[in-house]
């Protein structure tokens, strides 16, 4: 059984805790521990990875026994302690935040559209 950690947004997306347990048949990549995440939890489907291409989103990084996976083939086996369920796979999301511009612009702007004056 594989052990998953996900961010707080998928965990309310998948309607889950932080915690997912799975189970992967043959060997244990990244590819088949997305593959059964996104069979269990249909609402995932395009959040983690490109629906066609399957490449990972920018924003997401993948960890596993305190190294960065993200960089690596998705077709690469991962440790054993991730595949023996001892160490979890971690799916990590970054923030994107706003350009600074942006945000003085927004801040001009209180309810988020320019104020017309009438008369």
């Amino acid at each position: 059984m594989i052990q998953v950690v996900l961010p707080k947004n998928l965990q309310i997306l998948a309607g889950v805790g932080r915690i997912v347990e799975l189970h992967v048949s043959g060997p244990v990549t990244q590819r088949s521990i997305l593959d059964a995440l996104e069979e269990s939890y249909p609402a995932l489907l395009g959040t983690l990875r490109d629906r066609n291409t399957k490449k990972r989103r920018a924003m997401i990084r993948f960890f596993a026994c305190e190294e960065d996976l993200s960089a690596e083939s998705p077709d690469a086996e991962l440790p054993q302690e991730v595949a023996s369920g001892k160490e979890p796979f971690l799916i990590i999301g970054r923030k994107e935040s706003r350009p600074v511009a942006k945000r003085a612009a927004d801040e001009r702007k209180p309810y988020g559209f320019p104020l017309i004056p009438y008369g």
